[in-house]
Protein backbone atom coordinates (compact mmCIF):
# COMPACT_ATOMS: atom_id res chain seq x y z
CA UNK A 1 0.00 0.00 0.00
CA UNK A 2 2.93 2.50 1.36
CA UNK A 3 4.81 1.47 -2.65
CA UNK A 4 1.42 2.76 -4.62
CA UNK A 5 0.81 5.52 -2.09
CA UNK A 6 4.51 6.95 -3.44
CA UNK A 7 4.14 5.98 -6.64
CA UNK A 8 1.02 7.89 -7.01
CA UNK A 9 2.23 11.13 -5.43
CA UNK A 10 5.11 10.38 -7.58
CA UNK A 11 3.23 10.26 -11.14
CA UNK A 12 1.09 13.28 -9.97
CA UNK A 13 4.27 15.52 -9.64
CA UNK A 14 5.60 13.99 -13.02
CA UNK A 15 2.40 15.23 -14.50
CA UNK A 16 2.45 18.52 -12.58
CA UNK A 17 5.89 19.49 -14.09
CA UNK A 18 5.78 18.10 -17.48
CA UNK A 19 6.00 19.62 -20.55
CA UNK A 20 3.72 19.87 -23.36
CA UNK A 21 4.77 19.99 -26.31
CA UNK A 22 2.30 20.50 -28.83
CA UNK A 23 1.65 24.06 -29.17
CA UNK A 24 -1.57 25.26 -27.83
CA UNK A 25 -2.53 21.88 -26.49
CA UNK A 26 -3.47 22.49 -22.84
CA UNK A 27 -5.34 19.02 -22.16
CA UNK A 28 -3.21 17.95 -19.43
CA UNK A 29 -3.05 21.18 -18.11
CA UNK A 30 -4.13 20.70 -14.21
CA UNK A 31 -5.11 24.45 -11.98
CA UNK A 32 -2.89 24.74 -9.17
CA UNK A 33 -0.45 21.90 -9.99
CA UNK A 34 1.09 22.29 -13.39
CA UNK A 35 3.79 24.02 -13.81
CA UNK A 36 3.62 24.59 -17.48
CA UNK A 37 0.90 25.98 -19.83
CA UNK A 38 0.84 27.01 -23.74
CA UNK A 39 -0.50 30.84 -23.60
CA UNK A 40 -1.26 33.15 -26.61
CA UNK A 41 1.25 36.03 -27.22
CA UNK A 42 0.41 39.26 -28.95
CA UNK A 43 -0.28 37.61 -32.66
CA UNK A 44 -1.94 34.49 -30.86
CA UNK A 45 0.82 32.41 -31.30
CA UNK A 46 0.70 29.93 -28.48
CA UNK A 47 4.36 30.93 -26.14
CA UNK A 48 4.63 28.30 -23.38
CA UNK A 49 4.92 30.08 -20.07
CA UNK A 50 6.54 28.47 -16.58
CA UNK A 51 4.42 29.69 -13.92
CA UNK A 52 7.10 29.44 -11.47
CA UNK A 53 9.60 31.33 -13.27
CA UNK A 54 10.89 33.83 -11.38
CA UNK A 55 10.24 37.68 -11.30
CA UNK A 56 11.63 39.98 -13.75
CA UNK A 57 13.97 42.73 -12.99
CA UNK A 58 11.99 45.73 -14.15
CA UNK A 59 12.17 49.13 -12.00
CA UNK A 60 9.60 49.42 -9.50
CA UNK A 61 8.10 52.32 -10.73
CA UNK A 62 7.04 50.67 -14.05
CA UNK A 63 6.06 47.51 -12.31
CA UNK A 64 3.45 49.22 -10.38
CA UNK A 65 1.60 50.81 -13.52
CA UNK A 66 3.27 54.60 -13.53
CA UNK A 67 3.86 54.17 -17.31
CA UNK A 68 0.00 53.25 -18.05
CA UNK A 69 -1.19 55.08 -21.15
CA UNK A 70 -4.79 55.84 -21.68
CA UNK A 71 -6.11 56.34 -24.92
CA UNK A 72 -9.26 57.83 -25.65
CA UNK A 73 -11.67 57.18 -28.65
CA UNK A 74 -15.07 59.52 -29.01
CA UNK A 75 -17.16 59.55 -31.71
CA UNK A 76 -15.87 62.76 -32.78
CA UNK A 77 -12.25 60.65 -33.03
CA UNK A 78 -13.44 57.11 -33.56
CA UNK A 79 -10.22 55.64 -35.75
CA UNK A 80 -7.48 58.37 -33.91
CA UNK A 81 -6.77 58.12 -30.31
CA UNK A 82 -5.80 60.98 -27.99
CA UNK A 83 -3.25 60.55 -25.29
CA UNK A 84 -5.48 61.53 -21.75
CA UNK A 85 -2.17 62.33 -19.19
CA UNK A 86 -3.09 61.63 -15.77
CA UNK A 87 -2.35 65.10 -13.45
CA UNK A 88 -2.27 67.09 -16.68
CA UNK A 89 -5.75 68.97 -17.36
CA UNK A 90 -4.82 70.57 -20.49
CA UNK A 91 -4.32 66.98 -21.89
CA UNK A 92 -8.24 66.71 -20.94
CA UNK A 93 -9.70 70.47 -22.16
CA UNK A 94 -7.62 69.84 -25.54
CA UNK A 95 -9.04 66.36 -26.02
CA UNK A 96 -13.30 65.44 -26.92
CA UNK A 97 -13.86 63.81 -23.78
CA UNK A 98 -17.06 65.01 -22.25
CA UNK A 99 -17.86 64.63 -18.85
CA UNK A 100 -21.25 64.18 -19.56
CA UNK A 101 -20.94 60.99 -21.57
CA UNK A 102 -20.66 57.76 -20.13
CA UNK A 103 -17.00 56.22 -19.42
CA UNK A 104 -16.56 52.99 -20.81
CA UNK A 105 -12.42 51.92 -19.78
CA UNK A 106 -11.09 48.73 -21.54
CA UNK A 107 -7.85 46.69 -20.57
CA UNK A 108 -5.89 44.18 -22.48
CA UNK A 109 -4.55 41.40 -21.02
CA UNK A 110 -0.75 39.42 -21.07
CA UNK A 111 1.76 39.93 -23.10
CA UNK A 112 -0.16 42.43 -25.34
CA UNK A 113 -0.79 45.94 -25.97
CA UNK A 114 -4.06 48.63 -26.30
CA UNK A 115 -3.99 47.90 -30.24
CA UNK A 116 -4.93 44.48 -29.41
CA UNK A 117 -8.47 45.72 -28.00
CA UNK A 118 -8.96 49.36 -30.01
CA UNK A 119 -11.85 47.09 -31.94
CA UNK A 120 -13.95 46.89 -28.72
CA UNK A 121 -13.80 51.02 -28.21
CA UNK A 122 -14.85 50.82 -32.46
CA UNK A 123 -17.94 48.69 -31.09
CA UNK A 124 -19.14 50.31 -28.79
CA UNK A 125 -19.27 53.95 -30.36
CA UNK A 126 -20.93 52.30 -32.88
CA UNK A 127 -24.07 51.64 -30.73
CA UNK A 128 -23.14 54.05 -28.06
CA UNK A 129 -22.26 57.96 -27.80
CA UNK A 130 -19.86 57.31 -25.32
CA UNK A 131 -16.24 58.29 -23.72
CA UNK A 132 -13.80 54.90 -24.28
CA UNK A 133 -10.56 55.06 -22.40
CA UNK A 134 -8.27 52.03 -23.24
CA UNK A 135 -5.70 51.39 -21.36
CA UNK A 136 -1.96 50.18 -22.46
CA UNK A 137 -0.42 48.82 -19.60
CA UNK A 138 1.97 47.05 -22.06
CA UNK A 139 5.25 47.58 -19.63
CA UNK A 140 4.37 45.14 -17.48
CA UNK A 141 2.19 43.29 -19.59
CA UNK A 142 5.12 42.09 -22.03
CA UNK A 143 6.81 40.83 -19.07
CA UNK A 144 7.07 37.20 -18.30
CA UNK A 145 3.75 36.29 -16.77
CA UNK A 146 4.25 35.62 -13.44
CA UNK A 147 5.98 39.15 -12.95
CA UNK A 148 2.45 40.45 -14.59
CA UNK A 149 0.65 38.60 -12.47
CA UNK A 150 2.29 39.98 -9.96
CA UNK A 151 2.06 43.90 -10.91
CA UNK A 152 -1.74 43.25 -11.72
CA UNK A 153 -2.91 45.11 -8.31
CA UNK A 154 -0.57 48.38 -8.50
CA UNK A 155 -1.38 48.65 -12.56
CA UNK A 156 -5.21 48.29 -11.75
CA UNK A 157 -4.57 51.09 -8.48
CA UNK A 158 -2.95 53.34 -10.92
CA UNK A 159 -5.97 53.32 -13.00
CA UNK A 160 -8.41 53.24 -10.38
CA UNK A 161 -6.17 56.41 -9.46
CA UNK A 162 -6.41 58.01 -12.72
CA UNK A 163 -10.41 57.38 -13.20
CA UNK A 164 -10.59 59.12 -9.93
CA UNK A 165 -8.81 62.05 -11.11
CA UNK A 166 -10.51 62.60 -14.45
CA UNK A 167 -13.78 62.13 -13.61
CA UNK A 168 -13.86 64.26 -10.37
CA UNK A 169 -11.72 66.75 -11.36
CA UNK A 170 -12.46 67.26 -14.74
CA UNK A 171 -14.60 64.76 -16.42
CA UNK A 172 -18.02 63.81 -14.81
CA UNK A 173 -19.62 63.33 -11.59
CA UNK A 174 -19.81 59.75 -9.19
CA UNK A 175 -23.25 60.86 -8.00
CA UNK A 176 -24.78 62.34 -11.31
CA UNK A 177 -27.44 59.79 -12.27
CA UNK A 178 -26.53 60.64 -16.24
CA UNK A 179 -23.04 59.52 -15.78
CA UNK A 180 -21.87 55.65 -15.29
CA UNK A 181 -18.29 54.36 -15.76
CA UNK A 182 -17.90 50.76 -16.72
CA UNK A 183 -14.59 48.75 -16.89
CA UNK A 184 -13.98 45.86 -19.38
CA UNK A 185 -10.95 43.39 -18.52
CA UNK A 186 -9.89 40.93 -21.19
CA UNK A 187 -8.10 37.86 -19.66
CA UNK A 188 -5.27 39.06 -17.34
CA UNK A 189 -7.17 42.54 -17.80
CA UNK A 190 -9.75 41.18 -15.97
CA UNK A 191 -7.69 41.26 -12.48
CA UNK A 192 -6.57 44.67 -13.37
CA UNK A 193 -10.12 46.17 -13.72
CA UNK A 194 -11.42 44.52 -10.30
CA UNK A 195 -8.12 46.35 -8.78
CA UNK A 196 -9.08 49.32 -10.58
CA UNK A 197 -12.92 48.80 -9.17
CA UNK A 198 -11.50 48.47 -5.95
CA UNK A 199 -9.46 51.64 -6.01
CA UNK A 200 -12.74 53.58 -6.53
CA UNK A 201 -14.54 52.15 -4.26
CA UNK A 202 -16.48 49.97 -6.29
CA UNK A 203 -18.56 52.87 -7.17
CA UNK A 204 -18.49 52.32 -11.14
CA UNK A 205 -21.80 50.56 -12.55
CA UNK A 206 -20.46 47.77 -13.99
CA UNK A 207 -17.37 45.70 -14.48
CA UNK A 208 -16.80 42.81 -17.00
CA UNK A 209 -14.45 40.31 -17.01
CA UNK A 210 -14.09 38.36 -20.42
CA UNK A 211 -12.47 34.83 -19.30
CA UNK A 212 -10.55 36.19 -16.58
CA UNK A 213 -6.94 34.68 -16.50
CA UNK A 214 -7.08 31.64 -14.63
CA UNK A 215 -3.30 30.32 -14.07
CA UNK A 216 -2.13 31.81 -10.33
CA UNK A 217 -5.32 33.24 -9.86
CA UNK A 218 -7.18 30.59 -7.62
CA UNK A 219 -7.70 31.50 -4.74
CA UNK A 220 -5.83 34.13 -5.75
CA UNK A 221 -6.64 37.61 -3.20
CA UNK A 222 -6.59 40.12 -5.96
CA UNK A 223 -8.57 38.07 -8.44
CA UNK A 224 -11.75 39.87 -9.74
CA UNK A 225 -15.00 39.77 -7.35
CA UNK A 226 -18.30 41.08 -6.71
CA UNK A 227 -17.03 43.85 -4.40
CA UNK A 228 -15.37 45.95 -7.74
CA UNK A 229 -18.68 47.73 -9.18
CA UNK A 230 -22.21 47.76 -8.40
CA UNK A 231 -22.42 45.47 -10.60
CA UNK A 232 -19.85 42.69 -11.99
CA UNK A 233 -20.37 39.93 -14.91
CA UNK A 234 -18.05 37.16 -15.92
CA UNK A 235 -17.98 35.24 -19.17
CA UNK A 236 -16.19 31.94 -19.19
CA UNK A 237 -15.21 30.28 -21.88
CA UNK A 238 -11.74 27.96 -21.41
CA UNK A 239 -11.91 27.71 -17.51
CA UNK A 240 -9.30 25.66 -15.70
CA UNK A 241 -7.22 26.55 -18.02
CA UNK A 242 -6.12 29.70 -19.66
CA UNK A 243 -9.28 31.28 -17.80
CA UNK A 244 -10.92 31.23 -14.67
CA UNK A 245 -13.52 28.35 -13.87
CA UNK A 246 -14.56 29.70 -10.80
CA UNK A 247 -17.55 32.13 -10.70
CA UNK A 248 -16.17 35.72 -9.43
CA UNK A 249 -19.27 38.32 -10.17
CA UNK A 250 -22.95 38.94 -9.29
CA UNK A 251 -23.56 36.85 -12.01
CA UNK A 252 -21.29 34.71 -14.46
CA UNK A 253 -22.00 32.96 -17.93
CA UNK A 254 -21.07 29.75 -19.16
CA UNK A 255 -21.26 29.78 -23.03
CA UNK A 256 -21.07 25.98 -24.07
CA UNK A 257 -20.21 24.83 -20.60
CA UNK A 258 -17.58 27.66 -19.71
CA UNK A 259 -14.61 24.86 -21.17
CA UNK A 260 -12.34 24.27 -24.09
CA UNK A 261 -13.56 23.30 -26.68
CA UNK A 262 -15.87 25.78 -27.70
CA UNK A 263 -17.59 25.19 -30.70
CA UNK A 264 -15.45 25.82 -33.72
CA UNK A 265 -12.18 25.54 -31.30
CA UNK A 266 -9.16 23.49 -32.08
CA UNK A 267 -7.14 24.99 -28.79
CA UNK A 268 -7.26 26.11 -25.50
CA UNK A 269 -6.09 29.62 -27.27
CA UNK A 270 -9.08 29.62 -29.61
CA UNK A 271 -11.88 28.89 -26.79
CA UNK A 272 -10.16 31.79 -24.15
CA UNK A 273 -10.61 34.41 -27.11
CA UNK A 274 -13.77 33.19 -27.94
CA UNK A 275 -15.12 35.63 -25.11
CA UNK A 276 -13.93 38.51 -26.27
CA UNK A 277 -16.02 37.95 -29.60
CA UNK A 278 -18.91 36.70 -27.68
CA UNK A 279 -18.82 39.62 -25.94
CA UNK A 280 -18.03 42.13 -28.78
CA UNK A 281 -21.14 40.75 -30.32
CA UNK A 282 -23.24 40.91 -27.49
CA UNK A 283 -22.49 44.44 -27.19
CA UNK A 284 -24.44 44.95 -31.15
CA UNK A 285 -26.57 42.08 -31.07
CA UNK A 286 -28.11 41.52 -27.83
CA UNK A 287 -28.73 37.84 -28.22
CA UNK A 288 -27.17 35.73 -26.38
CA UNK A 289 -29.50 35.11 -23.89
CA UNK A 290 -28.34 32.71 -20.59
CA UNK A 291 -30.54 30.01 -18.64
CA UNK A 292 -30.42 30.63 -14.80
CA UNK A 293 -28.40 27.28 -12.99
CA UNK A 294 -28.49 25.16 -10.57
CA UNK A 295 -24.42 25.51 -9.79
CA UNK A 296 -21.44 25.58 -11.92
CA UNK A 297 -21.94 21.91 -12.34
CA UNK A 298 -25.15 22.34 -13.72
CA UNK A 299 -23.76 24.88 -16.27
CA UNK A 300 -20.91 23.32 -17.23
CA UNK A 301 -23.16 20.33 -18.36
CA UNK A 302 -25.22 22.71 -20.33
CA UNK A 303 -28.66 21.74 -18.62
CA UNK A 304 -29.38 24.99 -17.03
CA UNK A 305 -33.59 25.72 -17.95
CA UNK A 306 -34.09 28.60 -15.37
CA UNK A 307 -35.07 32.38 -15.74
CA UNK A 308 -33.73 34.11 -19.01
CA UNK A 309 -30.85 36.77 -18.61
CA UNK A 310 -28.60 38.02 -21.76
CA UNK A 311 -24.77 38.03 -21.37
CA UNK A 312 -22.56 40.99 -22.16
CA UNK A 313 -24.22 43.69 -23.78
CA UNK A 314 -23.14 47.08 -23.33
CA UNK A 315 -25.44 48.61 -20.85
CA UNK A 316 -24.40 50.44 -18.43
CA UNK A 317 -26.86 49.82 -15.39
CA UNK A 318 -26.95 46.01 -16.04
CA UNK A 319 -28.34 44.29 -13.08
CA UNK A 320 -28.48 40.63 -12.03
CA UNK A 321 -27.15 37.70 -10.04
CA UNK A 322 -26.81 33.90 -10.43
CA UNK A 323 -25.24 31.41 -12.43
CA UNK A 324 -25.95 31.37 -16.11
CA UNK A 325 -25.69 28.72 -18.93
CA UNK A 326 -26.07 28.72 -22.74
CA UNK A 327 -25.15 27.82 -26.28
CA UNK A 328 -23.83 29.29 -29.34
CA UNK A 329 -22.51 29.17 -32.73
CA UNK A 330 -19.08 28.77 -34.00
CA UNK A 331 -18.99 31.55 -36.10
CA UNK A 332 -20.31 35.34 -35.79
CA UNK A 333 -22.47 36.64 -34.49
CA UNK A 334 -22.57 33.26 -33.03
Amino acid sequence: MKVLLILSVFITLCAGSAIPLVPGDNSNYIEGESRYIWMPDGEGVPRLVDLKEPVDEIPPNTRRGANNQYWLLTRQNPAIYQILEHGDVNSIINSNYDGSRPLVVVVHGWNNNAYAVLSMGYIFLAVYDVNVIVVDWRTVAISNYVTAVNGVPEVGQFLGNFVNWLIETVGGNWNNVHFTCTFIGISLGAHVVGSAGLQVGGRSARVTGIDPAGPLWSRNPNALNASAAQYVEGIHTDGGRLGIFDPIGDADFYPNGGRHPQPGCLTTVCSHGRSFTLFASSVITDHLQGRLCTDVEQAENVQCSGTVFNMGNGVFTKRGAGIYGLTTEDSWPY
